[in-house]
């Protein structure tokens, strides 16, 4: 059984080598899965190149139910004495688990390999694009400081077996890069704010990626700000580089396993029924064209596959594990790729939205803290402006926003007919009433 532990290691040898080992001490069921990735990355700071370096990541996960209870172990090196240990100690947590009869693993399905590779790295045109992005930066935005950013290739192998016979092996590659920005004009400065992207190529400059341009200029007009005059209730356009706000929200405190399985979820007898504006259609995109690296299986060891949540108003999948829909008797989500989010686009112009709006604000950024099971939520809008008789004016200064975001979901005007993608996400501009705005 060597081998494969020291030289060319083959991660399928070694989850076949843990998950027998988890069988032989016992484990009723059993499942393991192996990670092994490889980033080659650049790093800037101060808008000069600062780092390149490889890094390289084996993640081992494992998981014994025996007699009902369960055990979960990982670590991250994959010789023969820690898989050995990873093994131990997950029996042993078994053993002093209380047994729950919603433990369990997927049931078998044909095994399936998935190539999610564009054919190895190119660091030099890498490189090529991320000193363009600085150049760009200094002639187009030079209030801009660019406070950091990072821009890298991704590979990486995955290997899921259980003892049901379910197998999944995965090849993917990918290039990303993020940014951290600020603006500056003398003592004045706007809030941090940022952008990044997960890509197939390298074809398209990073400051033409999708909302990449227009947070970039939106930060240059925040060094001057204004406060919001008195308190009121408005109209808000979330846009989408604010998709923690709403999509995210709605994930963490309503759909998942935790607030259902709890019973806090103000939804969980909701299933099926109208919970949004017809004008809402919400979907778990994993295998979306637009979506780079995508989910292809689940943690629970499931092909995964795209999903509504929402449509058309209606509530009609939550965002459960094997774990929760057992425990809840809730259907299964079809994915666990709850970062892939598409929100459908609507029919309006984003022109035409701001248009409609007398009194509101553009929102780019919130910072929160998540609602409790009434749905309230409270927090401060960053990088956001005043929008006044149909037209945007002025950037604000840290402006206090409250509402309900179960009730403002059925209380949309408008959602635009554009959508933003940058390889996670796909959303339009949203517009919600009802929320209360005032200086914070």
């Amino acid at each position: 059984m060597g081998g494969f532990f020291v030289g060319g290691l083959i991660i399928h040898d070694v989850a076949d080598y843990a998950l027998g080992a988890l069988v032989r001490a016992g484990a009723d069921r059993a499942a393991c899965a192996v990670v092994r990735s490889r980033k080659e990355e650049f790093n800037v700071e101060a808008n000069k190149f600062s780092l390149l370096r490889t890094l390289f990541d084996d993640i081992l996960s494992l998981k014994a139910i025996c007699g009902g209870a369960k055990g979960v172990a990982v670590v991250n090196k994959l010789d023969r004495d820690s898989v050995d240990q990873a093994v131990a100690d997950c029996i042993a947590l078994a053993a002093s688990a209380t047994p729950d009869d919603a433990e369990d693993i997927a049931e078998k399905v044909d095994n399936k390999h998935f190539d999610l590779g564009i054919g190895s790295s190119n660091m030099d045109t890498l490189y090529s694009r991320t000193k363009e992005f600085l150049e760009q930066l200094g002639d187009e935005y030079p209030r801009i400081v660019l406070e950091g950013m990072t821009s890298d290739f991704n590979a990486a192998q995955v290997t899921y077996i259980n003892s049901n016979g379910v197998e999944f092996n995965e090849d993917r590659e990918y290039y990303s890069f993020g940014t951290m920005f600020s603006a500056k004009d003398g003592e004045k400065s706007s809030s941090y704010n940022g952008y990044g992207a997960k890509l197939t190529s390298l074809d398209v400059p990073f400051i033409d990626q999708g909302m990449h341009r227009a947070l970039l200029a939106e930060s240059v007009k925040s060094t001057d700000t204004r406060m919001v005059d008195g308190k009121f209730v408005g109209k808000v356009i979330v846009t989408p580089a604010c998709e923690d706000m709403i999509w995210q929200t709605l994930y963490d405190c309503f759909l998942s396993d935790l607030p259902l399985v709890q019973g806090t979820s103000r939804w969980k007898d909701a299933l099926g029924t109208k919970v949004a504006d017809p004008k809402l259609t919400m979907r778990v995109v994993p295998l979306h064209p637009s979506v780079v690296a995508g989910e292809r299986f689940t943690s629970d060891g499931y092909e995964s596959q795209n999903a509504d949540l929402i449509r058309d108003g209606m509530l009609t999948s939550f965002a459960l594990s094997l774990y929760g829909s057992r425990k809840t008797g809730n259907p299964r989500a079809k994915n666990t790729a709850f970062s892939n989010i598409e929100v459908a686009a609507g029919d309006t112009p984003l022109d035409d939205m701001i248009k409609g709006i007398d009194r509101g604000i553009l929102l780019n950024r919130f910072s929160g803290a998540s609602p409790g099971p009434s749905g309230d939520v409270s927090g401060v809008a960053k990088n956001s402006f005043m929008i006044e008789n149909g037209a945007i004016t002025d950037a604000l200064s840290e402006t206090m926003v409250s509402f309900n975001i179960l009730d403002i979901l059925e209380n949309i005007p408008a959602i635009s007919i554009e959508r933003s993608e940058n390889g996670i996400i796909i959303l339009p501009w949203c517009c919600f009433d009802g929320i209360t705005i005032s200086g914070a």
